[in-house]
């Protein structure tokens, strides 16, 4: 295996992690964001407020991007095991 074949699984690998990850964490930012903001304005400062809805944007993300992001992590981990025998010489 050279140093290019390294860098690039070290690249699809990094590309997965971005795209698998991306849509749940910027979903948890932006309701955090608006829990903020209406906290903010209401002064209601209440955690479980914040943990509620941070885990219903995650949740509805999951069900509505989910098959995508798996469909990604399975590409990803059949090519992976594809190239084991390449990787292994």
């Amino acid at each position: 295996m050279t140093s290019d074949q390294a860098l690039d699984l070290l690249s699809a690998l990094l590309q997965v992690v971005v795209f698998v990850s991306g849509p749940v964490l910027l979903a948890s930012l932006m309701a955090g964001l608006i829990v903020g903001i209406v906290q903010a304005a209401t002064q209601i400062n209440e955690p479980s407020v914040s943990f509620v809805a941070k885990a219903a944007a995650v949740m509805v993300t999951l069900l509505v991007v989910g098959p995508a992001l798996a469909a990604q992590l399975i590409e990803y981990t059949r090519n992976s095991l594809q190239s084991v025998e390449h990787v292994v010489r």
